[in-house]
């Protein structure tokens, strides 16, 4: 039987090194494809392990694709492509008209808004903010009145580096760290630096304001179908993409998780040619709420074709509009080159507290506060749902996924009655529908952004959601 020594673990966790020793025989296929691995409760016995160890491991590698489940019969090794990754040389589109309305809702204007992220006052440190701008104040006078590089201060760059390594398994440098005031920011920034000439790929269905965007600087966009590993790599070639916009880890609005061997396949795709690049937005990578964050698509990137893009909007307050991309080496040089005259678009005084808020453990502190918290209200928001809305109508999947899931009402109304019906109770929702840009039909799936939904309102909105619907 498959057996580790758990000598060497260091202060990793139990499930974690062994999760990191399944996933390393995989792929150096000392664990080959299709082979089934023993079950739970042999496994644990032969390693001298709880059960529970054993289940959680495989419950990360099944959700980052190593491994697949057959009900009754156990897991399964799923098929890993290795590419060898070497340099080389070597559409249109249809527009949907009915977008989500992702304006912020008025005071008062709804009872509950499914769209909108929001952030409850009371859940921003405040005391410790307002200590260490005080600090900041104090004690980098100098700094503070000193023009930022465009790039943004040292001392937060490095913070980020920091906690990359330490949370993310990400080895990047300070220096190829960029700061903006927000991510839409960067997008603008990404254009400059790789040409207007290019096409750039997005999924579909997908982040609606980043199609936009796109748009608006008058570049060739691709929008690629999605199955259940990720976007599609044919279809990435069938419309001669040049870079492609993903978010690998959580994908927004479906929640899917970009497979292993799909990754792999991706940076595949990027090496084929001298100037493809995989931009990699990792917008809510903190908050998936069951076992280990997954693993970036840069972490394993090895050819310098993945760019990293975070932002603290999600995990802080959307108030703050600070966003930070990581750029492989060369493309760092180039943007020195070529856009090193920008002006850095983030105040220091908001970057200099926020370095000090990641290097003093705070920022950790709140994240590991927040997920408790949101974990919280999507339990309190489900049971609402298994309680009061009838089983056979309505099917929630993804949960797990983040700060929103999908909601699938099995009715024979429309998407637009669903939306205008809940519209009529107050309830602000929208349908995956709504985020493709070539047009699915009716597939009558809601996606619920419960960020923003307090415990007083889980109640009303779902019985609201109830006579709107049944």
């Amino acid at each position: 039987m498959l057996t580790y020594s758990f000598e060497d673990m260091g202060n990793e966790s139990l499930y974690e090194y062994l999760y990191k020793c399944i996933r390393r025989d995989i792929l150096n296929g000392r664990i080959g494809a299709g082979e089934k691995l023993p079950s739970k409760r042999s496994f644990a016995k032969n390693l001298g392990v709880s059960t529970i160890t054993v289940e959680n491991a495989y419950a990360q590698l099944q959700a980052e694709g190593y491994l697949y489940s057959v009900p009754r019969s156990g897991y399964y090794a799923a098929e890993i492509k290795q590419y060898l990754l070497t340099p080389s040389d070597a559409g249109g589109e249809e527009e949907r008209k009915e977008l989500p309305d992702q304006r912020e809702a008025l005071p008062g204007e709804y009872l509950a808004d499914l769209i909108n992220s929001r952030v409850n006052p009371k859940q921003f440190p405040f005391t410790i903010w307002a200590r260490l701008l005080r600090e900041v104040l104090a004690q980098k006078r100098e700094a503070l009145m000193t023009k930022a590089p465009g790039a943004g201060v040292w001392e937060l760059r490095q913070a980020i580096a920091d906690y990359l390594l330490e949370y993310q398994g990400m080895q990047v440098q300070a220096g190829q760290i960029i700061i903006g005031a927000g991510t839409e920011y960067l997008y603008s920034l990404i254009i400059q630096l790789l040409g207007q000439n290019k096409v750039y790929a997005l999924e579909d269905p997908g982040y609606v304001k980043a199609a936009e965007i796109y748009r608006s600087y008058g570049v060739r966009t691709a929008y690629i179908p999605m199955d259940e590993s990720g976007i599609c790599i044919d279809a990435l070639r069938t419309n001669q993409a040049d870079i492609v916009h993903i978010s690998p880890s959580h994908h927004y609005p479906t929640g899917i998780t970009t497979s292993i061997g799909r990754r792999y396949e991706l940076l595949a795709w990027a090496n084929e040619k001298k100037e493809r690049y995989i931009l990699e937005d990792d917008y809510d990578c903190e908050f998936r709420l069951s076992g280990r964050p997954i693993p970036s698509l840069q972490s394993i990137d090895r050819q310098g074709k993945v760019i990293y893009m975070n932002t603290f909007t999600k995990s802080l307050t959307p108030t703050i509009r600070i966003s930070y991309m990581v750029l492989p080496e060369k493309l760092m040089q180039r943007f020195e080159e070529k856009l090193g005259f920008y002006a850095c678009t983030v105040s220091n005084f908001e970057q200099y507290t926020l370095a000090e808020f990641i290097a003093r453990g705070y920022f950790e502190k709140h994240i590991n506060r927040m997920r408790n918290y949101y974990r919280g209200k999507r339990d309190e928001l489900l049971r609402e749902i298994e309680e009061n809305l009838p089983a056979d109508k309505v099917r929630i999947s993804d949960s797990d996924a983040g700060l929103h899931f999908l909601m699938e009402v099995r009715t024979e109304m429309t998407d637009e009655e669903l939306i205008r019906r809940a519209d009529g109770q107050r309830i602000r929702i929208a349908c995956l529908s709504q985020y493709y840009q070539k047009a699915p039909g009716e597939l009558r799936k809601v996606v619920v952004n419960y960020s923003g939904l307090e415990s007083g309102q889980m109640h009303g909105t779902v019985t609201g959601l109830l006579k709107a619907w049944f």
